[in-house]
């Protein structure tokens, strides 16, 4: 019986997305490697704006799944400047373009491209582009 155990391969871990709405991308940029690093699955399993988004860039797309209640969204690049005001990110948003996987870098621009306007990908749309989970 010890054997069996021993030789039986580790429950699958998993990161599990149930709301975000973006923020500052640094801390989604290091949250996203420490996951891609740990070889945990990431579940989207809710809304993933903004920064969020980032995780299609940086863990691979086997180890991504979405639910029915997956909705993913899309826009440019700001900052806010010493006055609180927002500016766009040309250059931060073609990077960012650049950096996700390509069928959904076609998506974007079938759709204009990363702009202020928030593009939402969810649905068939979406599980065209990665599994349900199972």
């Amino acid at each position: 019986m010890i054997l069996c155990a021993l030789i039986a391969p580790p429950a699958q871990a998993e990161v599990r997305i149930l709301g975000s709405l973006g923020g500052q991308v640094g801390p989604f940029l290091d949250l996203f490697e420490r996951v891609r690093d740990s070889g945990e699955r990431v579940v989207i399993d809710g809304p993933c704006l903004s920064a969020c988004t980032l995780v299609l860039s940086m863990v691979p797309n086997n180890r991504i799944c979405v639910t029915r209640r997956a909705v993913l969204g899309f826009h440019a690049a700001r900052s806010v400047d010493r006055r609180g005001r927002l500016y766009a990110e040309p250059e931060a948003s073609e990077l960012v373009l650049e950096a996700y996987p390509a069928p959904v870098r076609g998506w974007i621009r079938q759709r204009g491209g990363l702009t202020s306007r928030l593009l939402l990908l969810r649905g068939r749309e979406l599980n065209a582009f990665y599994p349900a989970c199972r």
